[in-house]
């Protein structure tokens, strides 16, 4: 089935909306209606009043003039509210929706992608629907019923009605076909800096401390000039068209306002007729003009909408999956190639291996070898390209993420840490257990630490860590993987930022964990963890080298090296591969 044959939630939230704009599209019609009222006054007070010369009339006329303009009044408030409504259903509809797949699009390109553009969309489109831009094409409907009435009142009116209309409706298209490429390209470049520009502040730091500051603002203000250039063209021209179409308005009335004087003079139709034509004229006309003039905003508000769109047909909504067993902790790999978002080569090529509930499994090998590449993919963070990954039989993606991760623990190599409070980060934002709390960070040995902050476990923290060394963010995020003891435990360079009591206690935690028969599995470059592990696995280049009891591996690792760097022997036909371990 193609994307065209299937509705993106965007389209079915609006589908639920459809009654709402029914009936802001009812009130439009009643309040399209009201606004004759000037036109009969007028009639009324140059056939009636002035002829009659009737004080009574005057006083009847005016007050059944004063209830129909707060009620017309009372109607556009009550249509504006029902477009509120609509907007903040809307956005209640769909911002989870959305969050989760700004967050997915991150996930998927490997944080290339990392945007909140899908919310600041939703917010943008929200608040078009409530901005007077909308009205305009609520009203501009009613321009056919207002012509038919000028041809009620002459035919000649009737027809500079239609050539008015005609022309406006010209210098509408014509500013759409003028800026419709521009603007667009200029919203991308301009999502595209802001994209850099967060890029560049997670990097303060680093910017800060090489004076790169000036590079980068001028590497940022190239994109940023043209966004500006583009922009500048855009509601230029998008301003004259405004101006045009402003000045022809005014214009067509006074004009239709001396023909109706010259169809007075001939006596085809009386005074009032005169000035009623002209006022009816601008009514019709007010809604292009309008249109005309938020027509920036409208395209904009088409694009948010056409972008969100793709966006939901591309990332669908994750399908409600069965409970699955609470799981043991037994990882299968199929002949798994992977492949990271973003690229195209594979990183980890075929490999194939079983990690049975309670194994401590090390893997070692050189800078870049796939070793971070792999654990994503056991995880199921990334998807595996061929072949397939188990977690106790069933395919990784198979589980349900919401019931599956209290079974998980993983320390990735960059710490990240969230707004909130050391409790709150540990109990990873759930239901906060104390006593849980704190058996974590006493496993991970932050426990102390953490005592002599101010505030305790209640200290705020900032994404970054706040004043929190590297060493105690990486044990503050060691207790966050040990929190409610996992069945799967995986610890990506957990030693990485450690001193040698931080080795000792994350040695200490590995030991814990064997003794709940978890599964853990450490990535490191260091080989002083490597001896609370069981088995060692090897990778280079992607390729699964050696696979076994730790003291195994390492004999044959240390034998190849023996080999490799012994004196060539002219008979010798085997070539023996090296795996440094870094």
């Amino acid at each position: 089935m193609s994307n065209k044959a299937i509705k993106s939630d965007l389209q079915q939230a609006l589908l639920l909306c459809k009654g709402a704009f029914l009936s802001a599209a009812a009130f439009s019609l009643v309040i399209n209606l009201l606004m004759l009222t000037p036109t009969i006054y007028m009639l009324q007070l140059y056939d009636r009043v002035l002829s009659s010369r009737s004080e009574e009339t005057l006083i009847m006329l005016t007050i059944i003039v004063v209830a129909i303009f707060i009620t017309q009044g009372s109607l556009e408030w009550v249509r504006m509210q029902i477009l509120v409504r609509v907007s903040v259903k809307l956005e209640t509809l769909l911002n989870k929706r959305l969050y989760t797949v700004a967050y997915k699009k991150s996930l998927y390109t490997g944080g290339q992608q990392a945007s909140s553009q899908p919310l600041d969309d939703l917010t943008s489109l929200r608040q078009f629907l409530t901005g007077n831009g909308l009205f305009a094409f609520f009203d501009a409907p009613w321009l056919p019923i207002y012509v038919a009435l000028m041809f009620v009142f002459h035919p000649y009116y009737g027809w500079s009605a239609i050539f008015a209309a005609v022309v406006l409706i010209i210098l509408a298209i014509l500013n759409e076909k003028s800026t419709h490429h521009i603007l667009q390209e200029a919203n991308g470049l301009a999502a595209n800096g802001r994209a850099l520009v967060n890029k560049n502040l997670r990097n303060a730091e680093v910017i800060e401390s090489m004076g790169m500051l000036e590079n980068m603002h001028q590497r940022w203000l190239k994109g940023s000039e043209k966004v500006l250039f583009l922009q500048a063209i855009a509601s230029s021209r998008a301003g004259l068209f405004a101006s045009i179409s402003k000045t022809l308005r005014v214009l067509f009335q006074s004009l239709v306002l001396g023909l109706g004087a010259y169809l007075a003079i001939q006596q085809e139709i009386s005074p009032g007729l005169m000035i009623a034509g002209s006022i009816l004229l601008g009514r019709a006309l007010a809604p292009i003009d309008l249109m005309i003039g938020s027509w920036k905003g409208f395209i904009l508000a088409r694009t948010q909408y056409a972008r969100l769109n793709d966006l939901l047909l591309q990332i669908p909504e994750d399908k409600d999956k069965m409970s699955l067993p609470e799981p043991e902790g037994k990882i299968q790999l199929e002949q798994a190639v992977i492949v990271p978002p973003g690229t195209k080569v594979p990183v980890v090529k075929g490999v194939s291996l079983q990690i049975d509930p309670g194994d401590s499994v090390g893997i070692i090998g050189p800078s870049g070898a796939g070793k971070s590449t792999l654990v994503r993919a056991i995880l199921g963070i990334w998807p595996a390209a061929n072949g397939k990954i188990r977690l106790d039989g069933a395919d990784v993606f198979a589980w349900d993420r919401v019931e599956l991760g209290p079974y998980i623990g993983y320390l990735p190599q960059d710490i990240e840490l969230f707004e909130g409070t050391i409790s709150e980060n540990i109990a990873r934002f759930g239901e906060l257990d104390p006593e849980k709390v704190v058996a974590a960070a006493k496993m991970s040995d932050v426990h102390e630490l953490i005592l002599r902050l101010p505030a305790g476990y209640d200290t705020m923290i900032g994404a970054a860590g706040g004043n929190l060394s590297g060493g105690q963010r990486q044990r503050i995020g060691l207790a966050r993987a040990l929190y409610g003891q996992p069945k799967l435990i995986i610890l990506d360079e957990p030693n990485s930022n450690l001193d040698e009591l931080g080795e000792h206690a994350l040695a200490r935690a590995i030991q814990t964990l064997k003794q709940y028969n978890a599964t853990v599995i450490v990535v490191s470059h260091r080989t002083s963890v490597l001896s609370v592990l069981d088995k060692l696995l090897v990778l280079n280049e992607g390729v699964l080298v050696a696979y076994g009891p730790r003291d195994e591996v390492l004999a044959q690792l240390k034998q190849n090296a023996t080999q490799s760097q012994a004196p060539a022997r002219p008979a010798a036909t085997t070539t023996v591969t090296t795996v440094p371990i870094s």
